[in-house]
């Protein structure tokens, strides 16, 4: 990520806007906008360990909020994400749901892009996983305050592996996310 630019960028905008660089309430915001960026599509370091386990159910990190940009108009999106798999001898450390969600949250994103991207992800970190889920309800600032106005939310899921094999699993995955 390149702070500079984003600084340049962001003085560009607000002297497009007409904005009055002097202004003390705008004296910072290129630096501020950066910081912004940085804090939401920069990931913090991390390791991926995983450990040696039997448990053979899915584990599901349920209801995870974050916020991305939408790559059209680089307004706001929210999304709550509920992303499962099934382990085959390996779990990976629970916390970790979370930061594999932020690693694929890189940049402006489509919703659909980044459904897709979670479960590769996951599959990818645990070999062997015998299957993985994500559900991703978006409600995206483009369509709140533009266009059609509407607060309506967008659902986007992936499944791979065994729960695509057996209704079952799917069925349990979705109605364990009913509520997110």
């Amino acid at each position: 990520m390149n702070a500079s630019l984003i600084e340049s960028g962001t003085k560009l905008i607000l002297e497009g806007l007409g904005v009055d660089l002097a202004d003390r309430n705008f004296a910072e915001t290129p630096q501020r906008v950066a910081r912004m960026m940085r804090e939401l599509f920069v990931p913090k370091e991390s390791e991926h360990a995983t450990f040696p386990e039997d448990y053979n159910d899915f584990i599901l990190l349920h209801g995870h909020r974050m916020h991305s940009l939408c790559p059209h108009h680089l307004l706001p999106v929210e999304f709550t994400v509920s992303l499962a798999y099934i382990p085959s001898g390996q779990v990976l450390g629970l916390s970790k749901l979370a930061r594999l969600l932020d690693e694929c949250n890189n940049g402006p994103l489509l919703q659909e892009k980044f459904t897709r991207d979670c479960v590769a992800r996951l599959m990818y970190l645990c070999p062997g996983t015998q299957g993985a889920a994500c559900l991703i309800k978006g409600q995206h600032g483009c369509t709140r305050i533009r266009g059609v106005k509407s607060d309506a939310h967008f659902i986007t899921y992936k499944l791979a592996g065994v729960f695509l094999e057996r209704p079952e699993l799917e069925e349990r995955f979705f109605t364990l996310c009913r509520d997110a």
